[in-house]
């Protein structure tokens, strides 16, 4: 393994002193994908258009990648959802978020990509923004979290130039995202970290089943966490 894939995430970062975050404005210079175009094959529908809140899943992803970033795409078929936004079809369907990813990575004109799953409604575009502080304040290529004790590769921040490595790992047909962590400089955002820069690990709750979006609904509904943060 390359030195830098160690976890750095107990390496030196900015403090929330040292730099002010505006939580309220897109940052330039960043470019957002929210990954829709899923089998949803557990689900039996389309997870990105389930109603939540006002609108759907799909809506709430847009609305928090919009706050954070300048400009914001949906990958997917451009059929289905061309009417939420400007759409980024795969180059290579059917081989899962990897070609998601890789679609984006060919597609952007910023060195930074906020890759955002479209089955994480209880995200906030405040810890969005805290983790790009995390990804602008170092040298590696993917910055990802790792919370509800798995790697959270479907909402990372990652350099275009990790795009040879996207190209090189679906050649091979090696498709799960978080083995792409082997390929390029990487830091892991520790739970703990995210713990202690005030976030709930709850934000990485994901849909896959319908008993899990009816828990979710019901949370939400409780907690009046439907609202945009």
């Amino acid at each position: 393994m390359h030195p830098a894939h160690h976890n750095l995430s107990s390496g030196p970062r900015l403090g929330a002193a040292s730099l002010e975050i505006q939580y309220d404005s897109p940052v330039e210079g960043i470019t957002g994908f929210v990954l829709a175009g899923g089998q949803s094959s557990r689900m039996g529908s389309d997870k990105a258009l389930l109603p939540w809140g006002d609108g759907s899943l799909l809506a709430r992803a847009l609305a928090n990648a919009q706050a954070v970033c300048e400009h914001v795409f949906i990958c997917g078929p451009r059929s289905r959802y061309d009417n939420f936004g400007e759409v980024i079809e795969d180059a290579q369907p059917g081989r899962g978020p990897l070609s998601g990813i890789q679609a984006a990575l060919r597609a952007t004109q910023s060195e930074l990509n906020l890759v955002l799953s479209v089955d994480l409604p209880l995200m906030t575009a405040k810890f969005l923004t805290w983790l790009w502080q995390q990804a602008d304040s170092g040298e590696q290529m993917i910055t990802a979290p790792e919370a509800l004790g798995v790697l959270q590769p479907l909402c990372a921040i990652y350099n275009r130039q990790v795009r040879e490595a996207v190209d090189a790992a679906l050649a091979e047909r090696d498709l799960k995202v978080t083995r792409l962590f082997r390929r390029v400089p990487t830091r892991i955002v520790g739970e703990q970290e995210i713990f202690a820069a005030g976030f709930d690990a709850a934000i990485f709750t994901n849909v896959n089943t319908p008993n899990e979006y009816a828990a979710l609904l019901q949370a939400a509904s409780a907690h009046h966490m439907t609202e945009h943060e």
